[in-house]
């Protein structure tokens, strides 16, 4: 049995084993702080039952691993060629072709088509993007689940939250919610105004945590004036709460020891930043941080406190609108923008003017099919690597548990352009991969990523870790149902009839566009849609043919659509957070129409 770690994107970053003889049926790692006994469909079953690319091509026609990597070499022979990475697998070795790019004098990109609109208002209040250790999460008396699907995202977090008061913010009613004492299906992009009036109560209340909020040197009362700017009635009438139920869940968040598990889609908008930034200071006017039991949970930056060996300074251009027409080459490795980026209309026509561009990754998809060049990688089984998780400390060697004679390794294909393009400096990969482990502190068995705190913030925020929070004291935002609160006006906003909301939350059976992806919308009953009827979807941006699932789980005011649904981002924009440069796949309503209607 060898010990390895799953490379899928999410926040469980499982270890598990695996026997050479049967490497598709992996074992959870019992000694693994996260492991329950049982490891996801994904990793257990999708990942195995999706075909493999596993001859190159080139020009449409299969060739020899070696005649690929030459067409590689002479197309990256031209100026600056781009390098466009995705995400499904976050072992740390995917980032040496940053090393490649530098050497070519090549672009990169920037921003992020998932969280890093909610790591700017948490950095901007935090100063630090800190992981909150699973074991802190099990000593809570509260857990607030804010618009992240657990059962989904996070399933080997559920032992830890066994015998806690649950509280569910979702506007759809996952799961986790049916388990909760208190679920507010809240309507979606009102998760800033919430945080905002709940804050507000609090301090109303004179139920802020004073001795804690002076051991952190910090005042609230600019934040308070601060909240004192929206107008109760008129909120809470856009969020469609009664002050019941805002009462109901203030006396849940009013315990001492309370975390917040919040998901990536309350930040899928142009106002992501201040979303995080307005949870984290609710949370800090609680008193909720820097004590055991206590916390908010993101997206940790499972980088902090290392040292990137493969950090390189070059041209970047935004992941979110990248302009791939401008470059004469494209390297797409382990990705599909194609599918994941927002608005496919603009970036299919975009990749398809670009002269050369390869695919390098493990299955096919809408990019490779527009390639000229792909090329096979390796599974994770398949070589080395170092498994980080931005949602606990434990850092994991990834062996190598058998060989194969397909792909090529993201190490293995730098060295072989090092080499025919003429380029140094590229050292072993085992020198890579100790540096990495290097950096880690050992406990046991087990590696502890460099920017752990037992318990985060205890000592204070800001890079030195003895700064006050900085509570949110600005919001401006332009989006359209948005203007009239701004204004004060006495009366909520009406929405227009028959525009819904777009949710795009992730899927049970895909990661991004990997696996079992759908090809379905959910609608709530009430709108008066029959299962499996065929309908267009359409937004401002574009439209695309979806099948009917009814659910009650879904607000009568939203359509939702699973993340890598086929031909979801037809609808999406291609427009960036205010900070962070993030997709901001959300900020869209849609409208309905039955196929063959005009």
């Amino acid at each position: 049995m060898i010990r390895t770690a799953c490379p899928l994107d999410c926040y469980d970053a499982c270890a598990i084993t695996c026997d050479p003889a049967h490497p598709n049926k992996p074992i959870a790692t019992e000694a693994h702080p996260m492991a329950n006994g049982a490891l996801c469909a994904m990793l257990n079953r999708y990942m195995h039952e999706t075909p493999r690319i596993e001859r190159a091509r080139v020009d449409g026609k299969e060739v020899s691993m070696e005649e690929a990597l030459d067409a590689i070499a002479e197309s990256l022979k031209a100026p600056n060629p781009l390098l466009w990475r995705g995400s499904g697998n976050l072992g740390v070795m995917q980032n040496v072709t940053n090393l490649l790019m530098s050497g070519l004098g090549g672009t990169l990109t920037h921003g992020s088509l998932c969280d890093a609109a909610g790591q700017a208002g948490i950095e901007a209040g935090r100063g630090l993007n800190r992981i909150l250790p699973p074991e802190q999460i099990a000593k809570a008396d509260v857990v607030v689940v804010w618009g992240r699907n657990l059962t989904v995202t996070n399933a080997h977090l559920m032992p830890f939250i066994e015998g806690k008061k649950l509280v569910v913010i979702d506007p759809v009613k996952t799961p986790i919610a049916k388990r909760a004492d208190l679920h507010i299906q809240l309507k979606p992009r009102t998760d800033f105004y919430l945080a905002i009036m709940l804050s507000r109560f609090n301090i109303m209340e004179d139920a802020q945590n004073d001795e804690w909020l002076e051991s952190m040197e910090m005042d609230i009362d600019d934040f308070y004036d601060f909240t004192r700017s929206f107008r109760i009635k008129a909120i809470l009438e856009y969020m469609g709460l009664s002050l019941d139920q805002m009462g109901d869940l203030l006396l849940m968040l009013q315990q001492p020891r309370v975390v917040y598990l919040v998901g990536n889609g309350v930040q899928k908008y142009t106002i992501g930043h201040y979303v995080l930034q307005a949870i984290d200071s609710l949370a800090a006017t609680m008193g909720h941080f820097g004590k055991e039991g206590c916390g908010v949970s993101f997206l940790g930056n499972s980088r902090l406190g290392f040292d990137d060996p493969f950090r390189v300074k070059t041209d970047t251009v935004s992941i979110v609108t990248t302009p791939f027409e401008a470059f004469e080459t494209v390297l797409v490795q382990g990705g599909n923008p194609a599918a994941s980026m927002p608005n496919s209309r603009r970036v299919v026509e975009s990749l398809k003017k670009v002269e050369n561009l390869i695919y390098f990754g493990l299955y096919e998809n809408e990019t490779s099919e527009l390639a000229r060049i792909v090329l096979p990688a390796k599974t994770f089984l398949e070589k080395e690597d170092i498994r980080l998780s931005y949602g606990h400390q434990y850092v994991m060697r990834m062996n190598k548990v058998i060989d194969s004679d397909i792909g090529i390794s993201e190490y293995d294909f730098t060295k072989k352009m090092f080499e025919k393009l003429g380029l140094e400096g590229l050292e072993p990969e085992t020198v890579y991969l100790d540096r990495w482990l290097g950096q880690c502190e050992k406990e046991g068995e087990a590696h502890i990523a460099p920017g752990y705190e037992e318990i985060p913030y205890a000592e204070g925020f800001g890079d030195e870790g003895d700064e006050p929070f900085e509570y949110i004291d600005d919001f401006d935002d332009d989006f359209e149902d948005i203007k009239p609160l701004r204004k004060f006006r006495k009366k909520g906003l009406k929405e227009e009839k028959d525009i819904y909301r777009l949710l795009t939350p992730k899927s049970p059976h895909s990661l991004n566009t990997q696996f079992r992806r759908d090809d379905r919308v959910y609608l709530h009953p009430s709108l008066g849609y029959k299962d499996e009827e065929n309908v267009i979807v359409f937004s401002e941006i574009g439209e695309h043919p979806f099948r009917v699932k009814t659910t009650e789980k879904v607000r009568p005011d939203c359509v939702l659509i699973h993340a890598g649904t086929y031909g979801v981002n037809y609808l999406t924009p291609d427009i960036e957070s205010e900070e962070g440069d993030n997709a901001c796949f959300q900020e869209v309503k849609v409208k309905i129409r039955r196929e063959g209607e005009e």
